[in-house]
């Protein structure tokens, strides 16, 4: 049996009685609003979204708009192969370190909590990689500093996400993760505009100012957290426990296995459009590279207005009905059709009409996705370790889009984003339709 409880100190407030998590419990067979952890201060859920918010533009503004940027400007020619080359790499890192940090965090026995050190250190090493990429200009120095940077942010952002079946009760959750994910959404829209209007001959601060705030803003969470502190040690660690922190079994957990499907070919959809979206501007649309920041900043804009629209919309509506599967079906299709608008677009205008309708797709799913992986998780106790396991199914795509891209790509002689959004299409059908099997979650 082991027991946590909340670390004592300034930064925790009163003492609160000792909870105590012993076997895994079902999530589905807790009261809705029974948490491991105890009651949090006030500004518990404003920091946490700011946490969100600040892990977001860090990780999505350097690869979505810094790294596309300083290697179309590195090599013109080879810009679409060199970032799926990143993208892949930084895709293995973050898939082998989420789960096994989400494992390691759930057995830590720091008085200062199990994931208030994951959180600092990580944002420690992501800064560390951040310079790296800020002074390399070669393929190699921008491999290794994304990889460190996913390193460190991978490790935030784990702990992060391990505080929703932490802290958060399930009757307000499918509400918090849609303030978190309206929060992601405006990063990706204030990052692409930071680097838009950073100076294209000051390279090094496309990625210092989002790295810094990326970190300042995850720390900040590190000093409003009553964090859950475990009081006795873990049960030995063997290598069969670390080879399960990647695998869980899909005939025992049915809804949970259904439930990440269905987020991986939704974000495999997404992912195939966000990595490439910048080259998309450039190469299909006709806009020089020197301009085609402006042009994807507002594509962000346009996306996260529908996005937040729906968020709120949709996240109000599942807690008041207690639905989630009809919301992510219908939000899949949606996104489709929006995809294949963006396909067919002659000019920015149209392709602009697509990305809001993908994004008030994106906006709707996103505000039951989050809620629904949590109520399908098989326990509490190992909250990280799950969560870990849930975070690869958006981490995943960062290694397969890259791989199916390149040969996509390179249809009809090269640069067929066509090719690469009906893939993103079939990818988005696909995940609303492995909603369908689940049982325990309406």
């Amino acid at each position: 049996m082991s027991a946590l409880t909340p670390p004592t100190g300034p930064s925790t407030g009163p003492a609160e009685p000792e909870p105590r998590i012993g076997d895994a419990v079902p999530v589905a067979a807790v009261d809705p609003d029974a948490v491991p952890g105890s009651p949090q201060a006030r500004g518990f859920l404003p920091l946490f979204v700011l946490a969100w918010f600040g892990v977001t533009l860090a990780l999505g503004t350097i690869s979505g708009a810094s790294i596309p940027k300083a290697l179309a400007f590195l090599d013109d020619a080879t810009k679409g192969t060199n970032l799926s080359i990143v993208a892949a790499v930084g895709g293995v890192v973050i898939m082998i370190i989420t789960p096994l940090f989400g494992r390691l965090s759930d057995r830590s026995r720091s008085r200062f909590g199990m994931r208030r050190p994951w959180m600092l250190g990580g944002a420690v090493v992501a800064l560390g990689g951040v310079a790296i990429l800020a002074t390399g200009d070669s393929l190699a120095v921008t491999i290794l500093g994304w990889s460190i940077v996913q390193l460190g942010f991978g490790a935030t952002n784990m702990a992060v996400h391990a505080l929703l079946a932490d802290q958060i009760p399930a009757r307000i959750r499918a509400r918090v993760a849609a303030a978190a994910s309206v929060s992601g959404g405006l990063a990706l829209i204030v990052g692409a505009q930071i680097v838009a209007a950073l100076p294209n001959d000051a390279r090094w601060t496309w990625f210092v100012v989002p790295g810094l705030i990326g970190g300042v803003l995850s720390t900040a969470l590190v000093f409003g957290l009553r964090d859950i502190v475990r009081t006795v040690p873990a049960p030995p660690l063997r290598v069969a426990d670390i080879l399960s922190t990647y695998w869980l079994n899909p005939v025992r957990y049915r809804d949970f296995f259904w439930a990440w499907a269905c987020r991986l070919l939704v974000t495999m959809s997404i992912v195939s459009v966000s990595i490439y979206l910048l080259f998309f501007i450039i190469d299909q649309l006709g806009i020089p590279k020197e301009q085609a920041s402006g042009v994807q900043a507002n594509a962000l804009i346009i996306f996260t207005v529908g996005n937040i629209v729906m968020t709120v919309l949709f996240g109000w509506i599942s807690d008041r009905t207690g639905r989630r599967k009809p919301i992510v079906l219908v939000s899949s299709l949606l996104s489709a059709v929006g995809l294949g608008v963006a396909i067919i677009s002659p000019d920015v205008t149209v392709f602009l009409v697509g990305i809001f309708i993908v994004g008030a797709a994106q906006g709707a799913y996103v505000s039951v996705d989050i809620a629904l992986m949590t109520e399908v998780l098989p326990s509490f106790d190992e909250a990280g370790k799950d969560l870990g396991i849930v975070s690869l199914s958006y981490q995943l795509p960062q290694l397969l889009v890259p791989i199916v891209a390149v040969p996509l790509l390179a249809l009809g002689g090269g640069e067929n984003y066509h090719a690469l959004y009906v893939a993103a299409i079939v990818f988005a059908v696909l995940g609303g339709l492995a909603v369908l099997p689940i049982r325990s979650v309406r």
